[in-house]
């Protein structure tokens, strides 16, 4: 089952804007689901990870066993203006992904703050593409869990897009396509809650042919799904 419930509701410029929010739930596999939230589109021009979650999203309406132990909260557009105006920052010309956790005014990321408060998701995964970049990689947050989630996906999207090898990354220290360092005020569990189980930022080469993305970005999200439940199976069993 697929629910459709948007969020908020903010006017720019005389027109109103809600944030689209999708609720996925998969088959019951025993005991409370994972909460997992999936976020795209924080920046606006960076359309292929809704297009990469839309594709995904179509996966688990037929292949509904993908889900199953989960809830999935996915949200493919948290930045409306910003898409609308093709352009990074919000229509006010604010980067949003530096000002989660600050105080901020901004009603993109107000809504989105209350959604992690009030859900407290087990696990975060946002997706981005990077123009400056050649080839796939992510950014790991929290438990040392994410890394072990982070790297099959990367593999799994290999398939379609070559991994950035690069020793650094974005200005930070790279290992096989993975970073630990991030920027602030990135959309995130906030420091009081603590780090959910896991916490995994995907990006993507912009400049690669989206078709490409938007398979990398299908393929990596189904991986996490799945290695995520065999890991929580394993440890269960010991």
């Amino acid at each position: 089952m697929l629910i459709s419930k948007p969020l908020g509701g903010f006017q720019s410029n005389g027109s109103q804007y809600r944030v689209p929010r999708y609720i996925k739930l998969g088959p019951v596999d025993g005991g409370d689901p994972f909460r997992l939230a999936i976020f795209s589109v924080i920046h606006g021009d960076e359309s292929a990870g809704a297009l990469g979650l839309a594709r995904f999203i179509q996966k688990l309406v037929d292949l509904p066993g993908i889900a199953k132990g989960y809830v999935l909260y996915l949200y493919p557009l948290c930045n409306p203006t910003g898409y609308e105006d093709g352009t990074r920052h919000n229509r006010n010309g604010y980067d949003l992904n530096r000002l989660f956790w600050k105080n901020s005014s901004e009603p993109e990321v107000k809504i989105l703050e209350n959604e992690i408060l009030s859900h407290m998701f087990q696990g975060i995964i946002t997706l981005h593409t990077d123009d400056t970049s050649d080839g796939v990689y992510g950014y790991v947050h929290g438990d040392v869990l994410s890394r072990h989630i982070l790297e099959p996906a990367l593999t799994a999207a290999e398939v379609y897009i070559p991994r950035n090898q690069r020793l650094k990354i974005d200005g930070f220290k790279a290992e096989t396509g993975i970073i630990q360092d991030c920027f602030e005020g990135i959309l995130r569990s906030p420091s009081e809650l603590g780090p959910a189980t896991f916490e995994i930022t995907f990006e993507t080469p912009q400049l690669i042919h989206e078709d490409l993305q938007v398979a990398a970005f299908a393929s990596a999200l189904e991986t996490m799904l799945i290695k995520y439940r065999e890991m929580m199976a394993m440890g269960a069993n010991i």
